[in-house]
């Protein structure tokens, strides 16, 4: 079973644009949570720990949750 995928990004950072803009075209089963959104900035510090982004989360079948920070790595991962 494929991982359940969000990525929490802000309009305004460049690295998060950066993902963005790989994504563009492609067709991944991926959730967008805007951090301008109180509730995914509140659950984006409660699950990953900071507000950092871009981060994308990664739940895993069994419930594990992994949060990637940095815009290569989240980029890597995806490709």
């Amino acid at each position: 079973m494929e991982p359940k995928l969000a990525l929490y990004y802000s309009k305004y950072c460049f690295f998060c644009q950066k993902v963005l803009m790989f994504l563009r075209g492609k067709d991944f089963d991926l959730e967008l949570r805007s951090t301008s959104d109180g509730t995914h900035a509140q659950a984006l510090m409660q699950g990953g720990g900071k507000t950092q982004v871009p981060c994308l989360r990664i739940e895993q079948a069994g419930g594990e949750v992994e949060w990637m920070y940095e815009s290569d790595d989240i980029i890597r991962y995806l490709s």
